[in-house]
């Protein structure tokens, strides 16, 4: 199974835990500028995603996977990753960098 971590610099980091492997991870870019990234992970298991609120008061999180969608093939967590980053006209590029 896979599942898409989603991270935005400067606000959260999700990391995987034990029992997933990053498989791919992609730059998400607005008008240019790096918004978010993306990091589609297998898992092999029901382990926990690792939340990490960046800034001041900062908090970590670990969330059971189980409440992330999955997905049983990477293609599909790819088609759901571009319908996640498609939107209309807007100058949005998912750009592949793993």
């Amino acid at each position: 199974m896979y599942i898409i971590l989603t991270s935005k610099p400067g606000q959260y980091r999700t990391d995987p835990a034990d029992g997933m492997r990053p498989v791919e991870q992609y730059d998400y870019l607005f008008c240019g500028r790096k918004r978010a990234v993306f990091v589609l992970a297998e898992t092999t298991g029901e382990g926990k995603v690792i939340i990490t609120e960046e800034g001041e008061g900062s908090a970590v999180n670990h969330v059971p996977a189980k409440f992330l969608p999955r997905f049983p093939t990477i293609e599909e967590a790819r088609r759901e990753l571009e319908a996640l980053s498609g939107f209309g006209s807007l100058d949005i590029e998912l750009v592949r960098v793993l």
